[in-house]
């Protein structure tokens, strides 16, 4: 099967795949105390700190997954009287079975956007009622980059957004489950595009990016990485064999496996809009900046497409669909698609 649903539905890649055999032997301590986990830690912390800065923060709790990562970095930045503000098609919103408010105990403040993406100016309504104790506290606010919609934040975005926040004692969470894909998209490093630009915490995913499971926390401010420790374990997100989640971030990120997938998927998804192009009825719902397509086609076309590829609706009522393109999409895929829809 090929499939344009999800990057989380390709393979891993053979160098992933590879760094998992060499973990494979011997003993190891469990629960981190490990060589791999050690260095993926180092090389994780690498990619948001400058060596030479004393005072950086880039604290590294590994996890199973997003939806962990993203429950336990808002469990570390919110309390049960809280808030957290987002957008209405953010992934914790509509795509975590309620996870991380539940184990928070905080509130979901959802926010409708035309592209996914949250501004100052959406955002500033919000923060309101302040130690008044009748009302949940907004004490985060969470972002995707990239975005539900395949949309992307700039440097300059995600700065002005954290600059607001922080006037108000606030943090700003990312989920990067695709970061990699947005600082291909921007020309920037994952540095510029996160800590430099004000994010306190990082849900930093490679599973939708050529690694089999697991993400990584990362925690730039130390009153945050303080309980991290704490909040995985009580959240069951501590692994006891963690040498094969750390062990994949090792040629992730020595080899720039990251940036590598993330530009081969981007530059797929360039080609595959250009295909879809060249049949006067679809009509693209939004801007294609990384490796999601969004468009609306008619019905007759769209039962074609279901005949040989699988992929998600977005909006199964307007005949909108969103495909996704992956670090293992062939020119092969691309081609059977276009006999598709050429008109």
């Amino acid at each position: 099967m090929r499939s344009f649903a999800s990057d989380n539905n390709s393979g891993v890649h053979p160098l992933v795949l590879d760094a998992l055999h060499k973990a494979n032997i011997d003993h190891a301590i469990g629960y981190g105390d490990d060589p791999w986990t050690k260095q993926a830690e180092a090389l994780i912390a690498e990619q948001f700190c400058d060596p030479d800065d004393k005072n950086a923060e880039a604290s590294v709790f590994l996890v199973f997954n997003g939806t962990g990562a993203n429950s336990v970095s808002i469990q570390a930045c919110t309390t049960p009287y809280g808030a957290v503000i987002c957008a209405r098609t953010a992934h914790i919103n509509v795509d975590e079975c309620g996870a991380p408010a539940k184990m928070a105990g905080c509130a979901l403040i959802p926010i409708d956007t035309a592209d996914g993406k949250l501004t100052p100016e959406l955002i500033k309504p919000h923060l309101v009622n302040f130690g008044v104790c009748h009302h949940r506290q907004p004490q985060a606010v969470y972002i995707s980059n990239v975005s539900e919609m395949g949309t992307v934040y700039t440097v300059e975005e995600v700065k002005a957004i954290s600059t607001l926040l922080h006037q108000y004692g606030m943090y700003l969470h990312m989920d990067g489950a695709r970061l990699a894909n947005a600082c291909v998209s921007l020309g920037c490093t994952m540095k510029e595009l996160t800590v430099d630009a004000g994010v306190d915490i990082l849900s930093f995913g490679g599973t939708k990016n050529g690694m089999m499971m697991g993400e990584a926390v990362v925690s730039f401010r130390k009153e945050l990485s303080k309980n991290l420790h704490f909040i995985r374990k009580q959240s069951a997100q501590l692994a006891s064999k963690q040498r094969y989640l750390a062990a994949q971030y090792i040629p992730y990120l020595q080899n720039n496996l990251w940036y590598d997938n993330a530009k081969h998927a981007n530059d797929m998804a360039r080609k595959l809009m250009d295909i879809l192009k060249t049949n006067p009825d679809i009509e693209f719902t939004q801007k294609m900046e990384t490796n999601q397509l969004f468009f609306k086609a008619p019905w007759p076309l769209i039962k074609k497409l279901q005949e040989h590829y699988f992929f998600y609706f977005w909006n199964e009522k307007e005949g909108e669909m969103r495909f996704v393109t992956s670090w293992d999409t062939t020119d092969e895929d691309l081609a059977g698609l276009a006999d598709i829809v050429k008109p």
